[in-house]
């Protein structure tokens, strides 16, 4: 169990697991907080956004839209592989998903099935939103998968948690399918890596 840590200390985070960050508006303080608490946090989700184009994505995550209000995550991370912060705290990112799969988050164990939608997400989950189609042919351009790895392991570093710490949008909620275009096992293996 861990609490969040601060905005200042995430940004630094990012920036010292060697990543290219921009800041977008007053995203320290734009969240979700008055909707439930934030925290505490077990791990780190990563999401595609079915979108194209890094100002329209950007735009996107961090306003919303009628259905669902945002900020959509706490970082989007662009096909050229920068991180564009756009909120800090509870984000509409997660939703609801298994309580087993959480279970299994904190324990650092492999992932059970995600057969319920029981237990609030955007509490427990630092969340990122990775601009791609998600139809399985965009592409990845390396820059990109490499700054997912390292977005997840700053996290990690920081809170002293391993690669099982780290899902994906897909194994936290039925029905979802994001991120699409690479597993999940792989991406954690390179976390597992920066994290040696």
């Amino acid at each position: 169990m861990s609490a969040p840590m601060s905005a200042d200390r995430f940004i630094q985070a990012l920036r010292a697991e060697g990543l290219t960050v921009v800041e977008v508006g007053a995203w320290r303080t734009r969240n979700r907080n008055h909707k439930g608490p934030w925290g505490p946090v077990h791990g780190v989700m990563v999401h595609h956004t079915v979108t194209h184009g890094t100002a329209n994505t950007v735009e996107l995550c961090r306003e919303g839209d009628s259905a669902l209000p945002g900020p959509l995550c706490h970082g989007v991370i662009t096909k050229d592989g920068r991180v564009h912060l756009v909120g800090y705290g509870r984000t509409n990112h997660a939703g609801a998903g298994d309580s087993d799969v959480l279970a299994a988050v904190i324990a650092e164990k492999r992932l059970p099935p995600d057969r319920h939608a029981d237990t609030d997400g955007n509490r427990h989950f630092y969340g990122f939103e990775c601009e791609n189609l998600g139809d399985g042919e965009d592409p990845w351009p390396p820059a990109q998968l490499d700054a997912i790895a390292r977005a997840a392991a700053a996290v990690c570093r920081v809170h002293g948690w391993g690669a099982r710490s780290v899902i994906g949008h897909r194994e936290w909620q039925p029905g979802k399918v994001d991120p699409r275009g690479f597993t999940m096992d792989w991406l954690r293996d390179r976390v597992a890596d920066r994290l040696v």
